[in-house]
């Protein structure tokens, strides 16, 4: 039986890296006594799926991983047993029981929600709001991305699918009150568009370079796309028909 979990990281622990979040959560399982199939062959470990690794130094509420296994009572009794496990700065906040030939959740990746506030102390440029609307609009950006395979220009906005300014929903000191910026963007294995570097292309256009550290980001939701590339409709990993 594959189920999937949802869980918010934030405070201190968005320091830990993706390695050490998957060898936490194969702890907590085991605190939580859930039963989880273990992989055969000389090394057997947890059949976990994460759906899409989070930048360090980023919060979130929308993370995701599945695992198979091989007895389950109820959704509310995994979820209150794994809250239970849960250190300060990890929250289970969903536990679904997937349909038979559900995908995994790093293959079902579509696309990702996010809210970049600007740390306390950037001058940033006059009328920056307005030129990041008149950006936005553009049909064409032409940008040079890195890949493993080396460097390559794409279209920008093909990636990204809303944008906008918004009130602030931080509570990180570090972040100013007033606004910020809302995205949503492709996350798919094949044209993942991270939030601080469509941010860093904008203000390049303007002649500002942004300091490497001069975001706070949060992850809203991750989510899969139930029609296709023309004609899109998204839904978190965990939804309801």
């Amino acid at each position: 039986m594959k189920v999937r979990i949802k869980f918010s990281k934030y405070g201190p622990v968005k320091f830990i890296g993706h390695l050490d979040v998957m060898r936490y959560f194969q702890k907590a399982i085991r605190r939580a006594e859930i039963d989880i199939a273990y992989s055969e062959g000389f090394s057997p470990h947890p059949v976990m799926s994460f759906a899409s690794p989070l930048s360090v130094g980023h919060t979130s509420q929308g993370e995701y991983f599945d695992i198979e296994a091989n007895s389950f009572t109820s959704e509310e009794d995994l979820l209150q047993r794994l809250q239970g496990a849960m250190v300060e700065g990890f929250t289970v906040s969903a536990v679904k029981l997937l349909p038979e030939g559900e995908g995994n959740a790093m293959a079902s990746v579509a696309a990702a929600s996010y809210f970049a506030a600007f740390k306390k102390n950037l001058e940033l440029p006059e009328k920056w709001q307005e030129s990041l609307q008149a950006f936005y609009q553009h049909s064409y950006i032409p940008v040079t991305k890195k890949t493993k395979k080396g460097e390559k220009e794409i279209n920008l906005k093909e990636s990204i699918y809303d944008l906008e300014i918004r009130e602030n929903m931080f509570t990180d000191r570090d972040s100013h009150l007033e606004e910020g910026v809302y995205m949503l963007l492709n996350a798919s294995s094949g044209g993942n568009i991270k939030p601080g570097f469509v941010l860093a292309c904008f203000f390049n256009t303007l002649g500002y370079v942004l300091p490497e550290r001069g975001l706070s980001i949060h992850r809203i939701d991750t989510y899969k796309n139930l029609g296709n590339e023309t004609n899109r409709k998204l839904a978190p990993l965990i939804w309801e028909k």
